[in-house]
């Protein structure tokens, strides 16, 4: 079962692969998983019928004492069954549904796979929290197949309706799940149902519990998404709201049922709330002229009457729902995919315009007419045998007393006359011959077209005849219930009962109100409110939006410094206060340790003063700079040589890129651009100022034990190989919080791309051919070099030459000349050596990138382009996989994740060569921060560069930056 679970999302991920190679015929090989999946259940049926429950786990968070667990017994089998067959058919369908140059045909081949494995997952999770994972993947899939037709809104709406509907069910449902697991001290759901608690806290969990399966079955008040869901592709209609994603909710109120039928409010909102739904269902169907809204709510309806039976808690009822469940899974996808195929045939779904399409397609007719037959229960279907065995149940147990079979039966019995009513409107709206209409054209019905109705049919129709085996299949699921006086069996016939009567009773009333369906049809109109589910849920999402709108004019005012100023002012009050109530902390004043402290101080508390006196922004940002150089004195003067260096390549990077995007603003910072309310910010500033002083204080004096830093340079030589301390943290010890450091400088880097760039990072501002020309360059150059009879060496720093003559300085790029290549291997020293010494891959990262703003400054974009011909996504991707793949590759061996491995080798005269595998780590922190350096210059310099050629300015801002920073140079 894991390995088919592995299937599924493999077979997900290269979908698109195939379509691109097959076509619409890439359906047929992804049929194959669920096919496979669906034969491996029935091999598995002997085990499973004898009642055996077959399980399996693997490890997962073993702190947690979590697992990937699954179980198969008789129902998960059987839903197993529903899902892989289905799920079969229906990809088998979609070759032919779709037209072969249908749009993103490969994403919906993909999410409808991984669909299906999700669904396989979900009903074969034996743990809460992978049930929950396998839940909301249901959930986010389901949103993007019923929102496939990306340009439609109503497609878009009513994704985002499912989505947000059955989420926040799903979410409440893990409230409870949680609950549920402390309660019982386990995560395992067969546990939990074993252990069946009943207290106040088991009863509130089981009611959030609920609240997900109602929402993900569209169970009344949930109801209305499901028939806003047929925006989506008819394949997703027969499969996910017929056979799979809909019955989620049925099947975990199933499989809580055993344990939990008999607490306090069960019965309360299992059958009222079923028979809300199945009459509101049934009786909303009869309205409807698309016939894919019509088999909606009916869908709705037959939710609803699913929810009641396997909800009722009797061996009987248990038995009948399950029967239910394989019938309702038949007929109803069979009856989506027949309307999918009168869509094709006649090009529309509205009843009032389909006539005579019986006579040109009948054995499409016939196919529809069997499932039509076991919708409604008449004999030799599966339906049949199941409603028999439905009102059977529910009688038995209200001729006893019980006041919940009595509402039960008579909801199910009023639920069942709308259904032939509407069952028997479908039937003659789609193949009947209607006066006054238009009849449907002759069409050729294509065998490979009507194969998967034409199995869901026969298969429904078969299992009626073999209904002493079905019993026999499903009796191992209703044996968790307590025993009646007298067991009931599927069969076909029963004789003469009650049951067979009631039967009877709502077929003939069904079709007494079916042949005055336009008398209905007016009753209805006038019975109508105007109130619905799905009008209450717009007027709420527009409240939200309306007060979300008012609360971001109120509070984002487009002003940083309003936000800066309610932020510190906040964490002033707050902390000041906590400091003030706080009596007992104690903290030692020490001044200093070195003299030189006092002038490093003296000079940043200078530069800082002057930095809110500055004049332009230049300015300012220079002398913010030299607080940042003086922070790294500190770090220097306090043993931390790292930090020092950082901090430093850090600050001069900053200004690099600081100075980029100045130049698209005035020089001077003015009167419209100045400082108002100083006073307040100054306050505000000082006192943030004092506070923090305050809170170091507080804080060293607080200390009563001994600081775990001791123990670093311990950890870091046994458990790292290292003596550098603060690189081995980085890479190893915390490695994590490095990965998680790295993906937010990715974001932020695409981020940045993202509002400069309009397709692609320096598409524009790099052309291929530079990148060409650049490497028949230094192939040249090379071939020079090698020649002992030339002297000619070439030149360096050609695309320096594209700049104005005014706007160059030989002085930098000799300059440039001499130091680029040094600075590169200094840098992958600094990566190399930083296990042991100061440096490590950030270090050496900043100074590669250091390295290329020199060149970018002599040279201008084209110089950058030939320092740095790759696309700077690759860079931050190849990083971020090497940190990534070093974390997952000790898993495949047995070890923690992160877990570093360290070989050494004797080199003879050489000495000896130690390296450690979190080097491979700290490559890809090297990689991502050249990476981000790069796009840094590529998108606020060169492609800015670029954007001022385009308008025809000849000497743009770079270009004076540029010229100014050669003349300060010189």
């Amino acid at each position: 079962m894991l390995a088919i679970l592995l299937a599924f999302a493999v077979g997900s991920l290269v979908m698109p692969l195939f379509t691109r190679q097959f076509g619409r015929n890439a359906f047929f090989i992804a049929a194959i998983v669920p096919t496979a999946a669906f034969v491996a259940a029935l091999v598995e049926g002997p085990r499973i019928l004898a009642g055996e429950a077959i399980v399996q786990s693997a490890s997962w968070v073993d702190e947690l004492a979590m697992s990937v667990s699954v179980r198969m017994d008789t129902l998960s089998w059987l839903l197993t069954l529903v899902v892989t067959g289905v799920g079969a058919l229906v990809l088998i369908y979609c070759a032919r549904y779709f037209r072969s140059d249908e749009d993103s045909l490969g994403r919906f081949a993909a999410l409808l796979l991984a669909f299906a494995g999700a669904m396989y997952g979900l009903v074969l999770a034996d743990d809460v929290y992978l049930l929950f994972i396998f839940w909301e993947a249901t959930s986010v899939l389901s949103y993007l197949l019923i929102g496939h037709y990306t340009g439609k809104k109503t497609s878009r709406s009513a994704a985002l309706q499912a989505l947000l509907v059955t989420t926040f069910g799903g979410l409440v449902m893990f409230v409870g799940l949680v609950l549920l697991a402390v309660e019982t001290g386990t995560s395992s759901l067969s546990a939990i149902i074993a252990a069946a608690p009943s207290d106040t806290l088991a009863v509130v969990a089981i009611m959030l519990v609920l609240v997900g399966a109602l929402s993900k079955s569209a169970i009344f008040p949930f109801h209305f998404w499901l028939p806003a869901a047929m925006a989506a592709p008819t394949p997703v209609s027969a499969y996910l709201h017929a056979a799979a994603m809909v019955k989620a909710g049925i099947y975990l109120v199933a499989r809580l049922a055993p344990g939990f039928a008999e607490i306090d409010g069960w019965h309360e909102v299992i059958i009222g709330l079923g028979v809300i739904t199945m009459v509101l269902g049934g009786w909303n169907a009869l309205k409807q002229h698309d016939l894919k809204l019509v088999l909606a709510y009916g869908t709705v309806s037959q939710l609803g009457f699913m929810l009641i039976v396997v909800g009722y808690g009797t061996r009987d009822a248990a038995l009948a729902g399950a029967a239910l469940l394989l019938a309702h899974a038949l007929f109803k996808s069979t009856l989506f995919l027949a309307v999918g195929i009168i869509d094709h045939r006649a090009g529309t779904r509205d009843l009032r315009k389909l006539s005579g399409l019986g006579r040109e397609a009948p054995v499409l007719a016939v196919i529809t007419a069997a499932a039509i037959a076991s919708m409604v229960g008449l004999p030799p279907t599966l339906g049949f045998v199941a409603k028999e065995a439905v009102f059977t149940a529910l009688l038995a147990d209200a001729t006893a007393g019980s006041l919940f079979g009595w509402v039960a039966l008579v909801g199910v019995a009023l639920g069942s006359v709308l259904t032939v009513a509407y069952s028997a409107r479908f039937l003659w709206g789609a193949f009947s011959r209607k006066p006054g209409v238009e009849a449907c054209r002759s069409v050729n019905e294509h065998v490979d077209f009507l194969l998967a109705p034409a199995l869901l049919a026969t298969s429904g129709l078969a299992l009626g005849l073999m209904a002493s085996l079905v019993d026999g299949w499903l009796s191992g699921y209703s044996m968790a219930f307590p025993a009646g006086e007298e067991s009931y069996h599927l069969a076909l016939w029963h004789g003469l009962e009650p049951a067979l009567a009631i039967s009877a009773l709502t077929l003939a009333s069904g079709g007494v109100l079916f042949m005055a369906r336009q008398r209905v049809a007016h009753i209805q109109k006038a019975l109508g409110t105007g109130l619905s589910a799905a009008a209450a849920y717009n007027r709420s999402i527009r409240f939200i939006d309306r007060t979300a709108a008012r609360t971001t004019s109120l509070t984002q005012r487009g002003s940083l410094p309003f936000y800066l100023g309610v932020i510190l002012t906040v964490f002033t009050v707050t902390i000041g206060t906590t400091l003030m109530l706080n009596r007992t902390w104690t903290g030692e004043l020490r001044l200093w340790d070195y003299p030189a402290q006092l002038a490093i101080a003296a000079v940043m508390i200078v530069a800082a003063v002057a930095a809110t006196r500055a004049g332009k922004r230049f300015q300012a940002v220079v002398l913010v700079g030299v607080t940042g150089i003086g922070m790294s004195a500190l770090f220097a003067l306090q043993g931390a040589p790292d930090l020092a260096l950082t901090q430093i390549l850090v600050e001069v990077v900053t200004l690099v890129a600081f100075m980029l995007v100045l130049r698209r603003l005035p020089a001077r910072l003015g009167h419209q651009h100045g400082t108002a309310h100083k006073g307040i910010r100054a306050v505000i500033g000082g006192s943030v100022g004092l506070l923090m002083a305050v809170v170091a204080v507080v804080a060293l004096g607080a200390r009563t034990e001994l600081p775990i830093s001791l123990e670093w340079a311990q950890l870091a030589f046994e458990e790292g190989h290292g003596r550098n301390i603060v690189n081995v943290a980085l890479v190893d010890l915390r490695g994590w919080d490095t990965m998680g450091e790295l993906s937010v400088i990715i974001a932020a880097a695409t981020g940045v791309a993202s509002l400069i760039f309009i397709s692609g990072r320096g598409v524009d501002n790099l052309p291929t051919v530079a990148r060409r020309e650049a490497k028949k360059t230094a192939r040249a150059r090379l071939r020079r070099s090698s020649d002992p009879t030339t002297t000619d060496r070439g030149s360096w720093l050609l695309a320096g030459r594209t700049l104005a003559d005014r706007n160059r300085s030989i002085l930098l790029e000799v300059v440039v000349r001499l130091i680029f290549h040094p600075v590169i291997v200094v840098s992958l020293y600094l990566l190399l050596a930083g296990h042991n010494a100061p440096g490590g891959g950030f270090a050496g990262g900043l100074v590669a990138g250091m390295a290329l703003v020199a060149r970018y400054l002599a040279g201008g974009r084209h110089e950058l382009g030939a320092a740095a011909p790759v696309d700077a996504g690759k860079l931050l991707g190849v990083g971020l996989v090497l940190a990534v793949g070093t974390a997952m590759v000790p898993l495949i061996f047995g070890a923690d994740a992160l877990t570093s491995s360290y070989f050494e080798w004797e080199l003879g005269i050489f000495g000896e060569l130690t390296f450690v595998t979190s080097t491979i780590f700290d490559i890809g922190v090297y990689l991502v921060v050249i990476g981000l350096v790069l796009d840094v210059l590529r998108s606020l310099g060169a492609e800015v560069d670029r954007q001022y050629e385009e308008d025809g300015v000849h000497e743009n801002p770079v270009e004076k930056v540029a010229s100014g920073e050669r003349r300060a140079t010189s």
